[in-house]
């Protein structure tokens, strides 16, 4: 049995990056399924594109931007 510690569950910035595409995909498919922006903010890929901005804020767009555009996108 493996245990898991709280730094084993930690993802470094190149993991982040490399999860990228993974979070975007995800977020797309939470506005198909018409979830609030309350229950979008609660999942996982909404905190890791929020970490990705905060410490890139230059290569990764803010998640609520990636938001509406991915909304308009999805409603067009």
């Amino acid at each position: 049995m493996v245990q898991s510690t709280p730094s084993s569950s930690t993802l470094t910035i190149g993991e982040l990056q490399a999860g990228y595409p993974l979070y975007c995909k995800a977020l797309r498919m939470l506005i198909r399924e018409a979830k609030t922006m309350e229950q979008i903010k609660r999942s996982v890929c909404w905190h890791r594109l929020t970490t990705l901005h905060a410490c890139m804020p230059r290569q990764y767009k803010d998640p609520e931007h990636l938001y509406f555009h991915l909304r308009r996108e999805v409603n067009q």
